[in-house]
C-alpha cells in the first residue's frame, strides 16, 4: 500500500511540474524576447540619433520602477533569490502572486532603460513564484513545496540561456542545495519541457561565434584565468553588497534612485558597450578583437569594461534597480577572459584564441559568483553553436574560480544575508 501511495505522489509531482514547466517556459520566453528586441530597438534609435540621452535613460526607468513599487506593488520589497530562500527555508511564508509582474516589469525595464544587470534574477523569482502557487493551491502533496519552486526555477533558467542542463542544474546547486529523489523528479519533468520548448521555438545560441579548438598546452593559462575569474566574482561580490547598504542608508528617494542612475548614465554614455545586459557589447567586442585592423590601445576600453561592468551592475541595484549578478559576471568574465589572451598573446608570445579564454573566462566568474560551477559548465557552453568542444577547459576555470572565491568570501550576493543571520560574515564585508 505504502508503495502505491508513493507511486501516486510522485507521479502527480512529475505531472504537476510539466505543467510549471510549460508555463515558466512560456514567462521566461516572452520576457527574454520582448527584453531583447525593446533593449536592442532603443540602444541602435538612440545612438544613432541622440547618445546624450544614454546619459538620462537609466533615471528614467528606475523612477517608474520607483512609482510602480510605491503605487501598483503597495510597497512591497523585491528580495530576489534571497526571499527564494526564505519561503523554502520557512514553509509558512510563501512567494506571493504580486512577484511575478513585479519582477517581470520591472526587471524588463531595468535593463530596456540601460540599467546595467539582466533579467535573469528578475525570471528566477517570477519562476520560483509560479511553483509555489502550484504548491499553495495543493496541486501535491504538502511536503513538495521545495521540488515546485525549483521546478519553475529549472525550466526559466532553461529556456533563457537555451540548456535545460543548465537550468536543471541551477535549480540544483543554487535553488534547492540538497538532492533528493523528489527534487531530482520535479526538476527533471520542467526540464524536460523546457528542453523540448528550445528546441522547437528557441534554439539560437546566444553568442554567433564557433569553437574550433583547444590545445593542452593551454591549460595553465586556463587555470590561472580560473583563478582571475574568482577574484573578479569576489570584487563584484564585496562591490554590490557594499553598493546595495550604502544606497540603503540615503532616505531620501530622490536622491537614491538619480544619484545611482546618473552614475550609471555618465558610465554608459563614455562606454556604451555596458548599456543594459552588455550581451550586445560583448558581440562587439569580440567582433572587434577578431578583426585584423584590431587596435591594441582598444585594451584599455575592455580594461575599463572588466572594472566597471561590475560597478555599473552595483549601481543600478543600489539605485532601485531590479536584477542580480548573472549577466554582469557573464559578460565581465568574458572582457576578463579576452584581456587576458591578448596579454599574454603579446607579451608571451602565446597562440591563445580569444573566443575560448573569453567563454572560460565567463565560467569561472559566474560560478565564483554564485558558487555554481556545474551550472556555468553547462550554460556557457550553451552560449555558442559549439560550445561543448571547450568542455574540460570550461569546467577546469569554473571549479578553480569557485575554489578561489570560496578560500576568500564562504558566501556570495544571495547567501549572505544567510551568513549574516548566522554571524558568519567576515569583517571585510561589514558596514563601512
Amino acid at each position: 500500500m505504502r508503495k502505491k501511495i508513493l507511486l501516486y505522489h510522485y507521479t502527480r509531482l512529475f505531472t504537476v511540474s510539466l505543467f510549471i514547466g510549460l508555463v515558466c517556459a512560456i514567462l521566461a520566453e516572452s520576457l527574454k524576447r520582448l527584453t531583447e528586441h525593446t533593449e536592442h530597438f532603443m540602444y541602435n534609435r538612440i545612438e544613432q540619433t541622440e547618445p546624450l540621452l544614454l546619459f538620462i535613460l537609466p533615471s528614467v526607468g528606475i523612477t517608474i520602477i520607483y512609482f510602480l513599487r510605491k503605487y501598483l506593488f503597495k510597497n512591497r520589497k523585491n528580495k530576489g533569490i534571497t526571499e527564494i530562500y526564505k519561503t523554502l527555508d520557512q514553509r509558512k511564508d510563501h512567494l506571493p502572486l504580486f512577484k511575478i509582474p513585479s519582477h517581470y516589469i520591472n526587471g524588463f525595464l531595468t535593463v530596456i532603460f540601460g540599467g546595467s544587470t539582466g533579467i535573469e534574477v528578475s525570471t528566477v523569482v517570477a519562476t520560483a513564484t509560479v511553483g509555489n502557487a502550484a504548491y499553495e493551491r495543493g496541486h501535491t502533496a504538502f511536503a513538495y513545496k521545495k521540488e515546485l519552486v525549483c521546478a519553475g526555477v529549472a525550466a526559466g533558467v532553461a529556456v533563457l540561456f537555451g540548456s535545460p542542463l543548465a537550468g536543471w542544474l541551477f535549480a540544483l546547486e543554487v535553488i534547492a542545495r540538497k538532492v533528493n529523489k523528489t527534487i531530482l523528479i520535479s526538476c527533471t519533468a520542467a526540464a524536460l519541457v523546457a528542453g523540448l520548448w528550445v528546441h522547437f521555438f528557441d534554439a539560437v545560441p546566444l553568442l554567433p561565434f564557433a569553437v574550433n579548438t583547444w590545445k593542452v598546452t593551454s591549460v595553465p593559462f586556463y587555470i590561472i584565468l580560473g583563478a582571475l575569474g574568482g577574484l573578479l566574482a569576489v570584487y563584484t561580490t564585496i562591490l554590490v553588497i557594499r553598493v546595495k547598504e550604502l544606497f540603503a542608508s540615503i532616505h531620501n528617494n530622490f536622491i537614491r534612485v538619480n544619484l545611482g542612475a546618473l552614475m550609471v548614465g555618465s558610465m554608459i554614455y563614455s562606454l556604451p558597450y555596458l548599456f543594459g545586459d552588455s550581451y550586445h557589447g560583448l558581440k562587439e567586442v569580440l567582433n572587434t578583437v577578431t578583426t585584423s585592423s584590431f587596435d591594441l590601445s582598444f585594451l584599455w576600453i575592455i580594461l575599463l569594461l572588466v572594472i566597471l561592468k561590475p560597478v555599473a551592475a552595483s549601481l543600478t541595484l543600489g539605485a532601485g534597480g531590479d536584477g542580480g549578478v548573472f549577466a554582469p559576471s557573464i559578460v565581465a568574465g568574458s572582457f576578463l577572459g579576452i584581456l587576458f589572451a591578448i596579454c599574454c598573446n603579446y607579451l608571451l608570445g602565446t597562440q591563445l584564441v580569444l573566443l575560448n579564454f573569453a567563454l572560460v573566462g565567463a565560467a569561472a566568474t559566474l560560478a565564483a559568483a554564485i558558487h555554481a560551477p556545474l551550472t556555468s559548465l553547462f550554460l556557457v557552453c550553451s552560449l555558442v553553436p559549439n560550445g561543448y568542444h571547450l568542455f574540460v577547459p570550461v569546467l577546469l576555470g569554473s571549479y578553480v574560480g569557485k575554489i578561489c572565491a570560496a578560500k576568500i568570501l564562504p558566501y556570495n550576493v544571495y547567501t549572505y544575508h544567510l551568513s549574516a543571520a548566522k554571524n558568519e560574515v567576515p569583517v571585510i564585508t561589514g558596514q563601512s
